[in-house]
């Protein structure tokens, strides 16, 4: 086989990459970066006409927008089989979508643990398995690649929160942590179908609004990571490209940190 440039590698032309939580202030940046490689996306939202407004602001054509809440894992087979009855395949998944309760150490419930879970583990498994069995009975290769945080690696500073109105919530740790694992687990079984699974943990990439609304919490934030810096979300347009693409084919099975340096210390 000869070998490929790297503008061949890199291209995802045809392929369609369904990316959940795609209009968020990280899922847009990765979702515009899938988007300019040459894919079709299927960006969802909780809201139908989210998803369908932020589609139309995508580079490229052909891409649209679908209803997906993560709470609702019954929802999955019949969404996946609409993207395939739609555009025919599915090729990549990004597992970015996570909503729930941010509780205390102190106030945190069962309940709190329960909802974190099942959003974001449980519906992230439900959703990969059904787009691995839609892969291997098209006889296709495919790519999963699940968002998870430098949280799921170490523990947060307490003093970085300290007598502020923000805090770093047990149940986000735990299911960040428990989501890396699965990715691992998830790669050995499936490499067999050629299907490599992989995640991605951004460090500390605040909003424009907390950046906005608490600058002491972000200057807290930039003495904790050795580029002195808070994340932007074109940072990771390069690394979800590289996981979706035949760029990354080699790799599967890992975590690949995006924190400026936090956990090198």
């Amino acid at each position: 086989m000869s070998e490929r440039s790297i503008h061949q590698l890199f291209d995802l032309t045809g392929k369609v990459v369904v990316i959940t939580g795609a209009a968020g202030w990280l899922g847009s940046a990765m979702s515009r970066a899938l988007a300019e490689a040459g894919a079709t996306l299927v960006v969802t939202s909780r809201e139908a006409a989210r998803a369908e407004e932020f589609a139309a602001t995508l580079p490229g054509s052909g891409h649209i927008g679908l209803p997906l809440s993560q709470e609702e894992t019954d929802q999955i087979p019949g969404f996946v089989a609409e993207v395939v009855a739609r555009l025919g395949r599915v090729d990549v998944l990004v597992n970015n979508a996570y909503g729930t309760t941010a509780p205390s150490i102190d106030s945190a419930s069962a309940e709190d643990f329960d909802r974190a879970y099942h959003a974001g583990v449980t519906a992230y498994f439900l959703l990969a398995r059904e787009v691995v069995h839609h892969l291997r009975g098209r006889g296709a290769s495919g790519s999963i690649v699940n968002i998870a945080s430098m949280y799921g690696v170490v523990a947060s500073y307490p003093d970085a929160y300290s007598g502020l109105p923000v805090n770093s919530p047990p149940n986000y740790h735990g299911l960040k942590g428990g989501l890396i694992h699965l990715t691992r687990h998830l790669a050995v079984y499936w490499a067999a179908d050629r299907v490599r699974v992989n995640a991605i943990s951004p460090g500390p990439f605040p909003s424009p609004r907390v950046r906005g609304s608490m600058p002491e919490f972000v200057e807290r934030l930039n003495q904790k990571v050795p580029m002195g810096r808070m994340g932007e979300p074109e940072e990771l347009k390069g690394l979800v490209v590289l996981l979706a693409s035949d760029a990354g084919s080699y790799i599967t099975g890992q975590n690949i940190l995006v924190d400026g340096g936090w956990t090198a210390w």
